[in-house]
């Protein structure tokens, strides 16, 4: 199944661009997926089990090294 979804990264700390740029690069590193991201957040489309997987694995990433927020919304894409 296609969804769409569209995350915002916040840092709780002062350095937070390093790892709001980490994440980006780890998303843009997945050749399956399209990407776009902007000033306020993140839109990610693809095949759900591809982006769940991603998250998965690069949200714990995050949370290893940073107090941080992840605000994300999940909508179905047309088949």
């Amino acid at each position: 199944m296609r969804i769409s979804i569209d995350i915002s990264l916040y840092p709780l700390n002062k350095d937070y661009i390093v790892p709001i740029k980490e994440f980006i690069a780890a998303v843009n590193g997945i050749s399956e997926l399209e990407v776009i991201t902007n000033s306020m957040s993140t839109q990610i489309r693809g095949e759900s089990d591809i982006i769940f997987d991603l998250l998965k694995s690069e949200v714990p990433k995050v949370f290893e090294e940073n107090r941080a927020a992840f605000v994300i919304k999940v909508i179905k894409g047309s088949d």
